[in-house]
């Protein structure tokens, strides 16, 4: 029997629960999204497919729930304090050997298994965009970025920077070189942690920066 064959009208088991998203996790990094299957799920769980089916109604709901809990379930919203902190949260991320192996699956299933990027984006994925736009927009009215800054395009510049990171970097870099790396990403698109030097400057010149030659 499986560890979730129960009489009707028993609670659920967290036995279960952990055993099915363990399970689903390990398959999506062995094999991916496509070649994952509830069928496969059940068997390395030890549940029967009506477990499994009881908690996920499909494929893309099994698989977005495995992410969050490889992420530690974090909340719809993130609440990010700043710059630094949306740095330091990202640099543990992709220094993490399990999570870019996982990573780098997910990035497969945008063309083989578009069904888990659309229903992620329509779960989730917005609603944390936004929270990442926010804390590029403080941080440039605060002034540590030029105020033409577009949180869009800056969204787009170090997601980017992220996924060349996966691509070209070993998988046992450090939390401290990964953060290097996407500072100085941001570095280039004007982010400064401790904001733009306020001077009177003459006409027409711009103001100096942090690390301008004097």
């Amino acid at each position: 029997m499986g560890i979730d064959d129960r009489a009707p009208g028993r609670p659920r088991s967290r036995e279960a629960d952990a055993a099915i998203l363990d399970a689903a996790l390990e398959l999506l990094i062995e094999r991916g999204a496509v070649a994952t299957s509830i069928e496969q799920v059940a068997r390395r769980a030890g549940v029967t497919r009506a477990t499994v089916y009881r908690r996920f109604p499909d494929k893309a709901q099994l698989l977005i729930a495995t992410i969050e809990a490889a992420y530690g379930d974090p909340p719809p919203t993130q609440e990010i304090r700043d710059v630094e902190h949306l740095l330091t949260g990202w640099a543990s991320i992709l220094a993490s050997p399990r999570l870019r192996r996982l990573l780098r699956r997910l990035y497969g299933a945008i063309e083989d298994f578009p069904e888990i990027a659309r229903a992620y984006q329509r779960m989730l994925g917005q609603q944390r965009d936004q929270a990442r736009r926010n804390v590029f927009e403080r941080a440039r009215d605060r002034g540590q970025f030029p105020p033409d800054t577009d949180s869009d395009v800056l969204l787009d510049l170090l997601t980017g920077a992220g996924w060349q990171h996966l691509a070209i970097q070993p998988d046992n870099c450090t939390v401290e070189d990964t953060e290097r790396f996407l500072r100085a990403v941001l570095h280039q698109a004007g982010y400064r942690p401790d904001g733009y030097r306020q001077q009177l400057v003459p006409q027409g010149q711009q103001p100096a920066r942090p690390g301008d030659k004097e």
